[in-house]
């Protein structure tokens, strides 16, 4: 039997929480993960999860074994990171997490630098519109916007953004400029669903809440999209401001309602604590925060901005 594979099945029914899904997590036959578990319980001569139709529970005693085992394969893991030089020379994957716009716009421009500095380090870059875990994912790094909910990870601050509600010159000479977001009962309306309701947006002003019925003639799956609506002159739309700079600067798109934002959100690169930083984590951090910060640094020309 080989000890550290039947560690790494029983960790995974563990975090699953059922064999079919940690089969298919450790890409092994079902039958394959079942026969390891009972195994290596055979083995030990003791019960490490109850069974249940629904899932599989540890036992007080499998509840300690995994504990161990967690600690024996982190050594392991770690060891041979040491022995190959990824604590020394910056060497190996990185998987680097975002949102789909930010990453775009302004992560991937300085990954492609990166990758040509270092030339042994590769880059798995996962875009997504969500949070992901970064334990359960295998992310060495994430760069979050807004407050961390987890205390338990490392942030380093790279800057922060700005909500901007803003529309085309065009559509503005036609349909008139807003004054409040009252006024938004009477415009078409870009709505992109996970920063504001296709139906409602909302406002904030001297802790004053102002929650207000909009008409969404268009609706967008991200926020490029609906930006790109707002430049061909479709309606309004709220986005942030590393989407919206150029074309605010360039008189393109016209900021609207700033005195209804929220105070502007932190962005920060997260990533897990550990004894040893890796070589190539420390190197892309090294490389990036500035670069990063120094294009977050861009502002809105403030004699654009309508109040």
């Amino acid at each position: 039997m080989d000890r550290f594979e039947a560690m790494s099945v029983v960790l995974a029914v563990a975090e699953a929480g059922s064999l079919t899904a940690a089969a298919r997590h450790q890409k092994m036959p079902l039958a394959t993960v079942s026969r390891k578990v009972s195994e290596l319980e055979a083995h030990l001569r003791t019960k490490l999860f109850n069974r249940s139709t629904r899932a599989f529970v540890p036992t007080e005693a499998g509840l300690s074994y995994i504990a161990a085992a967690k600690r024996i394969l982190a050594d392991v893991s770690e060891t041979e990171r040491a022995v190959s030089g990824e604590y020394t020379t910056p060497r190996g994957e990185l998987s680097v997490s975002t949102l789909v716009a930010l990453g775009r716009l302004c992560l991937q421009p300085i990954l492609s630098e990166f990758l040509v500095t270092f030339p042994e380090v590769d880059v798995h870059l996962n875009l997504q519109d969500r949070m992901v875990n970064l334990l359960e994912e295998h992310i060495d790094v994430a760069l979050r916007i807004g407050r961390l909910a987890d205390s338990s990870m490392i942030a380093v601050r790279v800057g922060e953004i700005h909500r901007v509600v803003c529309a085309s010159a065009v559509y503005l000479e036609s349909r008139g400029m807003p004054k409040s977001p009252e006024d938004l009962a009477t415009h078409d309306c870009i709505s992109y669903p996970p920063m504001q309701s296709p139906s409602t947006w909302r406002f904030t002003r001297d802790q004053t809440q102002y929650v207000v019925p909009v008409r969404s003639r268009f609706v967008a799956s991200n926020l490029e999209s609906a930006c790109d609506a707002a430049r061909a002159d479709l309606g309004i739309t709220e986005a942030f401001s590393y989407l919206l700079a150029d074309a605010i600067n360039s008189g393109q798109l016209v900021p609207l309602l700033q005195d209804f934002q929220p105070p502007p959100q932190p962005v920060n690169f997260v990533y897990s604590p550990n004894r040893f930083m890796p070589a190539k984590l420390r190197a892309f951090l090294d490389f990036a925060v500035p670069r990063l910060k120094e294009r977050l640094a861009v502002r809105l020309n403030p004699n654009l901005v309508t109040r």
